[in-house]
């Protein structure tokens, strides 16, 4: 029988919340990018740029944060329970405030074109 002493299985705990971090922070991200990525109506707004920035980003972001609270907690209590709650609280705000502020960029359906009606002055029937 293998037997693990309580360091490595707390190390073990951090390294799977960050994975699972990671993962549901892609996931949440992924239907506000699809858009991009899809292009939407004739593909006007495809942009790719997003698979290459965006989402190693959304992925380091949810894996670091859950992380970085979870070692912070551990280092200053030496107990996992609260730090998986705190990790977890984190994690949850992070993913929270990526879908309530991360917009792509979208180009507007029909630019504007200057037909010279909104210029100050007479009309052209004046």
């Amino acid at each position: 029988m293998i037997t693990v002493d309580r360091t490595s299985r707390t190390g073990c705990l951090g390294l799977a919340l960050a994975a699972l971090g990671a993962c549901v922070a892609v996931l949440s991200w992924a239907p506000l990018a699809r858009v991009s990525v899809h292009g939407g109506f004739e593909q006007q707004h495809r942009d790719l740029s997003v698979l290459w920035i965006d989402l190693p980003l959304v992925a380091l972001g949810g894996a670091l944060v859950p992380l970085a609270v979870w070692l912070l907690v551990v280092r200053t209590t030496g107990r996992a329970v609260p730090a998986l709650l705190a990790a977890v609280a984190a994690g949850a705000l992070g993913v929270w405030g990526l879908t309530s502020w991360w917009e792509p960029y979208e180009r507007p359906e029909f630019p504007y074109v200057d037909t010279g009606l909104a210029r100050t002055g007479q009309g052209p029937g004046a």
